[in-house]
């Protein structure tokens, strides 16, 4: 599998974007959004947007890191992946993914401190502990869904991330319904496996509606996070139908496709109810032209 590691010095940017799988970053803010809507206190802006960058840097690295580990098993299973197909070196997006990493680290250090560090780290060592080896063990969908549950308390003022702590649990648990399908796109899943996310969709749907606090903070942001969990439910939750009618693997891979974007309405529900209905708002808005995006460059 050395073709794996040669034909292309100069990868073009299209292909570097396939490979960090570009529109799946706009799934990434939204997680910082909800975490600062829901924490105590007012994160500054200057660490809002630092946070964001760091987290996106960090997320283009695990999946550039992704395409490095799976090269072979992807020349097989997904030859048209940029590594595979020869258009991106395999060292290529090894080196890519350290770069991101380093950089996402160094954001995360410069606008927030060592405090910042302390979930970007583990973070960090969650997603290549990932990619390198718990991916395809019982043990992978936990850590994907903590890397996402750091990622929502990221954004959460430093010493008053408990707050946080719901909104992020229920982002943990939508990535954990992502991965387990992810684990079935190539062959498709036996059909408890659709269902099963389904039913913890729902849930997940129901309690970011419910999240204590949100009654005291008044009738919009009731009625911001219950449309924010509809709008999640309607498209991840056919997505999952469809797949539990039909669990082919096309029908999977789409519901792992639609779960990936359909986690920015569920961000604006948590960040609604956190009493942010602008920053909602633009969430909501944004993911009509995320999922137009993901058309073009797939986020699986």
């Amino acid at each position: 599998m050395d073709g794996l590691n040669n034909r292309n010095s100069s990868p073009r940017l299209a292909d570097l974007a396939q490979l960090v799988r570009l529109p799946a970053a706009l799934s990434v803010p939204g997680d910082v959004l909800a975490g600062a809507a829901a924490g105590v206190g007012t994160t500054p802006p200057p660490r809002i947007l630092g946070t964001i960058a760091s987290s996106i840097a960090l997320y283009w690295a695990g999946m550039a890191l992704n395409d490095y580990a799976d090269a072979t098993v992807d020349a097989v299973e997904r030859p048209q992946r940029p590594v595979p197909s020869g258009r991106v070196e395999r060292r290529t997006a090894l080196a890519t993914a350290c770069g991101l990493t380093a950089a996402g680290l160094g954001l995360a250090a410069l606008t927030g401190g060592r405090r910042a560090l302390g979930t970007a780290l583990p973070l960090t060592g969650l997603v290549w502990a990932y990619d390198l080896g718990l991916k395809s063990t019982p043990a992978g969908p936990a850590a994907m869904a903590g890397a996402r549950t750091l990622n929502v308390l990221s954004g959460a003022q430093p010493g008053h991330r408990v707050a946080a702590l719901p909104a992020a649990l229920l982002v943990g648990a939508h990535t954990y319904t992502v991965t387990a399908l992810s684990r079935h796109e190539v062959s498709g899943a036996p059909r408890e496996v659709p269902a099963a996310t389904l039913a913890g969709s729902t849930a997940t749907a129901l309690a970011a509606a419910a999240l204590p606090g949100i009654r005291k903070r008044g009738g919009t942001a009731r009625t911001g996070a219950a449309v924010g969990a509809l709008a999640y439910l309607a498209s991840y939750g056919t997505a999952q139908v469809r797949a539990a009618r039909e669990p082919s693997a096309t029908n999977v891979r789409n519901a792992v496709g639609t779960g990936i974007m359909s986690l920015m309405p569920l961000q604006a529900a948590l960040t609604a109810g956190g009493g942010k209905a602008g920053l909602a708002g633009v969430l909501a808005a944004a993911h009509p032209l995320a999922r137009r995006l993901a058309r073009k460059v797939s986020p699986t």
